[in-house]
């Protein structure tokens, strides 16, 4: 039966009609050393959370390792023409901190990673790495440079006290790139199209052992410039503040109080067009409770912000300045009616601060020119399912409704000139830029994972999420539908690792401009039209990946992307590569 399964499992890692595909392809994540970030259904740690009195030893180990009931990671795989994706098979049983990676492909691509790391005395690790990634772009597409490279050198430290971990990491990312969805007209072959964008981030974690009082402090700062000379600094801190397993009586009934308090800055300013100008600085309160009884709990708490706004511009006749106070409910309950059927829900809310380096992660095509106003869940009330059949099917599904104020999302530009003999990189329809507006969100979304074979996970993941807004009629650039699924199976004694991720959208609604020339005596005069109600097609995206371990210290792998090359748009007149294969080495020491 097992064999039966095997083969079956091996066909469905092979065939597939669907296909995915990104400009920036797959980026070769490195096992790299730092606070893991988990996306689970369930999870629990080997020390229980409540009570984090273990020794230094036992935190010595990075990254943290999850007892037989935790659920692996849901693959982080998104569909974007900028950012890279997972899809490198990587063999957590055997990895070794130090090693080099190297790989070639069709488009003219070539990637690299290193990682080293080292242990001093006293227990301090450092360490670092490098990833480069570049690709020609579509050149059969467009007669102008659609070529986009991108380079991430990191740097951290590791230190464990008596008291508790510290962890330090600095990052420096560069992002090279072209506004290369052009769509209303044709300009020249050799049309300057250049974005850039740098980024350097330095962060800072001590999580003390034990939870009395202070439980854990987190510092984290970006500074932010790209090539029309737009700078954005960042900085914020949070502590937390908890006392967890306070026994009420003989009634096994457990009561754990957190606070978590947050400062938070920005500041934006913008060199072209508007010269928009952002500076944000915003307090967090956050207290709740929590009653708890094996699994079944209820938490009761609140959110407050205070922020302090200021946005101004050259059209503005003067800087237009908010001060505001937030208060945002939040609760939780489960009944664990036994380990297979556990039922929640609750109400949060909160404030979001719209940055231009979050706005760049989303849409690396905006203006570099941009309002920036923060996004407020008023609150947001949902209701779910989750359980755990036997270690082998976990699940998790849930709906929710939201009010929402400032909702950002992206509308396209104009021409900003029709007459001009030298545009700008930024003048041809190209870019885009964030908007805002007031509405409800009701959302469907669930995830499960099976683990039928103990070298075989597959795992899927769906998300319904409707907008009814206040002035649009339909809100832009967001699929109305969005689904993943996936598997990883190993063989050969692990040698042979395969992995496979399908994810799928709906259509997009969005906004979109024609280019008429109308002939005038002695004239020509050029009007642009927008349609309101333009569509961006749905997609269906397929990855597939293999990676064979010849020696312990020497492994070669494949990549393939986009496999039925569906050339479809992220945005507005931005294509994706075709099909895509990428084969390459992997020396680990």
């Amino acid at each position: 039966m097992n064999r039966r399964i095997q083969l079956l499992s091996i066909l469905f890692l092979g065939i597939s009609p669907f296909a995915f595909s990104q400009i920036k392809e797959e980026k070769l994540i490195l096992n790299k050393k730092r606070e893991p970030e988990v996306k689970k259904i369930e999870k629990k740690k080997t020390s229980v959370e409540t009570i984090k009195n273990y020794p230094p030893e036992e935190k010595s180990q990075n990254p943290v390792k999850y007892n037989i009931t935790d659920v692996p990671a849901v693959s982080d795989f998104k569909t974007s023409t900028i950012q890279g994706e997972d899809v490198t098979p990587k063999f957590d049983a055997t990895a070794q901190n130090n090693y080099f990676q190297f790989g070639m492909g069709n488009y003219g691509k070539i990637l690299a990673d290193a990682n080293i790391s080292t242990t001093l005395e006293n227990k301090i690790e450092v360490g670092g790495d490098v990833h480069v990634l570049s690709t020609n772009g579509l050149k059969k597409d467009y007669a102008w440079d659609s070529k986009q490279n991108s380079a991430t050198l990191g740097a951290f430290l590791n230190a464990y006290g008596e008291k508790g971990k510290f962890n330090a990491n600095a990052e420096y990312g560069l992002n090279n790139y072209n506004y290369y969805g052009i769509y209303a007209l044709e300009p020249a072959s050799d049309v300057d199209l250049k974005q850039k964008v740098n980024q350097f981030k330095v962060n800072g974690y001590y999580d003390f052992y034990s939870n009395e009082i202070l439980n854990d402090v987190r510092v984290k700062s970006s500074f932010l410039k790209d090539h029309f000379e737009a700078q954005e600094n960042q900085a914020s801190i949070l502590a937390n503040f908890s006392k967890h397993a306070v026994e009420l009586g003989k009634s096994d009934v457990v009561l754990n109080a957190d606070l978590g308090v947050g400062l938070e800055t920005v500041k934006t300013d913008f060199a072209i067009r508007d010269r928009n100008s952002a500076n944000f600085f915003n307090t967090s309160l956050s207290p709740k409770v929590t009653f708890a009884k094996g699994e079944t709990y209820l938490m009761l708490g609140s959110s407050f912000n205070f922020l302090n706004a200021k946005n101004s511009n050259d059209l503005m006749a003067e800087e237009m300045k908010n001060n505001k106070t937030y208060w945002f409910p939040q609760a939780e309950f489960q009944l664990a009616a036994s380990k297979e059927f556990k039922f929640y829900g609750g109400v949060d809310g909160g404030l979001k601060l719209n940055t231009y380096g979050d706005l760049l992660q989303d849409n690396p095509f905006i203006l570099s020119d941009q309002m920036l106003r923060p996004t407020e869940t008023k609150y947001h009330f949902y209701a779910g399912i989750r359980g755990d059949f036997d270690e082998t099917i976990k699940y998790d599904f849930s709906a929710g409704f939201g009010k929402m104020r400032d909702i950002m999302f992206f509308k396209a530009n104009d021409l900003f000139s029709y007459d001009a003999q030298e545009r700008s990189a930024y003048n041809f329809a190209n870019t885009f830029s964030a908007i805002y507006d007031d509405g409800n969100v009701s959302d469907i979304k669930g995830s499960i994972q099976y683990f039928p074979l103990a070298n075989l996970i597959l795992d899927g993941e769906v998300l319904f999420r409707k907008y009814d807004l206040k002035n649009y009629e339909d809100i832009y650039n967001v699929p109305l539908l969005s689904a993943s699924i996936g598997a990883k199976y190993t063989m050969l004694d692990k040698k042979l690792l395969l992995g496979f991720k399908g994810i799928f959208a709906s259509d997009r609604t969005t906004n979109s401009y024609t280019l008429e020339a109308i002939q005038t005596t002695p004239n020509i005069i050029y009007q642009s039209t927008e349609d309101r109600n333009d569509k961006v097609g749905g997609y269906a995206d397929l990855n597939l990946s293999a990676e064979y371990k010849i020696h312990k210290n020497f492994s070669i792998f494949a990549l393939g992307n986009n496999l039925l090359s569906s050339k479809y748009q992220t945005y507005k007149g931005y294509k994706v590569l075709g099909a895509q294969i990428l084969g390459g080495v992997k020396i680990t020491f």
